[in-house]
């Protein structure tokens, strides 16, 4: 009857001590990393594996050390010359610390969002329009290089910004487009005029060649006649140079 009343009182002991291990078992992945309280002080960071944590002394914590994507929502920005625009951009981080990350700040995802979104504002209002639209990869190492310092403390390392998009209201999509227009017919007006600069050069070149050679001219005189005569719906009156009229004379009193 004894043996009976010991295991009996011995069996919620033991179920006791069973449930004590296996609560104080913990598996934690390969990117994760378990921060340890001990009495609640600082005790170790374990992991990855099977890991002990001995229930009511000890808390841990999983931290996720894969790479975060973050969209950052649209923010309005007033940029150098004044214009209003909304931009959205998208930040990739992890955590290389995982003690600081839970010690140093209460909600690192929520701190990192929200420090994107003041940095994006800041970063983007010192710059105009132009840039905006033309020079993202600078931009985004700019915003980048400052959420990184600022977040070292934190044990997050800030891998990449990219910024998506850059959205205009109507009126000023339609000023850009004017502008470019504006743009594309000024290039226009530049390249005939440059037309026209070299092939007035050309023709002042070619009349200095003439001048020096009287017979060139005659034979140009003479080309154009040739030209000119294949036209038969009109009537053409063309000058005759003097310089052709003298030589025609003098070769006529040279015959008689």
């Amino acid at each position: 009857m004894i043996p009976f009343d010991l295991s009996f009182g011995l069996a919620p002991v033991i179920f006791i001590l069973l449930a004590i291990v296996v609560a104080s078992l913990k598996i934690l992945r390969e990117y994760e990393r378990g921060v340890v309280f001990t009495l609640g002080r600082f005790s170790s960071v374990k992991g990855p594996g099977l890991i002990i944590v001995i229930p009511g002394l000890q808390q841990m914590v999983r931290v996720d050390l894969r790479v975060v994507t973050m969209d950052v929502p649209s923010q309005d920005v007033i940029s150098r010359d004044n214009v209003s625009v909304k931009v959205n951009a998208v930040v990739y981080f992890r955590v290389v610390d995982p003690q600081r990350a839970i010690i140093q700040v209460e909600n690192y995802l929520m701190a990192t969002s929200q420090l994107a979104q003041t940095t994006l504002r800041a970063v983007l209002g010192k710059h105009e329009l132009d840039e905006m639209l033309s020079e993202r990869e600078r931009l985004n190492t700019d915003v980048q290089k400052i959420l990184d310092a600022q977040t070292d403390a934190w044990g997050i390392k800030v891998a990449n910004v990219e910024i998506k998009h850059v959205d205009l209201n109507e009126s000023m999509v339609r000023a850009i487009a004017r502008q470019a227009e504006a743009e594309r017919e000024r290039r226009a007006k530049v390249i005939h005029a440059e037309g026209e600069k070299q092939a007035a050069q050309s023709l002042l070149e070619a009349a200095e060649m003439l001048s020096r050679d009287p017979a060139a001219m005659q034979l140009r005189y003479l080309q154009t006649l040739t030209q000119v005569a294949n036209d038969r719906t009109s009537t053409i009156v063309f000058p005759v140079p003097s310089e052709l009229m003298q030589s025609l004379f003098n070769r006529a009193g040279k015959a008689d």
